[in-house]
């Protein structure tokens, strides 16, 4: 799950690269009209992993579903402070050269 600096948006998708993924959004690589471009959404504050992709898409599809606040609550419970993990996973900001 994604947000943007300050928070306002929420972002819920589904990859098989998550690294790959987010330096995407970082650099505003997506359509134009990408929603994640649009508000800036490349702070990645919770997620999960799945060994089969049905299995990711039909979560994805679940959590989407979801109001704010049970998005919220999800992020919180593993995340009560809503940092940012996009540390965690890999050199932030991603160099440029990391994006194909």
């Amino acid at each position: 799950m994604l947000t943007n600096f300050k928070q306002t948006v929420l972002y819920v998708g589904v990859t098989n690269d998550l690294e790959r993924r987010l330096s995407e959004h970082y650099f505003g690589t997506d359509h134009k009209k990408a929603f994640t471009k649009k508000y800036k959404c490349f702070y990645l504050v919770w997620y999960e992993r799945h060994q089969y992709i049905d299995h990711a898409i039909d979560r994805e599809k679940e959590i989407k579903g979801w109001t704010r606040e049970k998005k919220n609550k999800l992020v919180a419970e593993e995340n009560p402070n809503w940092r940012f993990l996009n540390g965690d996973l890999m050199e932030w900001p991603p160099p440029i050269n990391n994006i194909q």
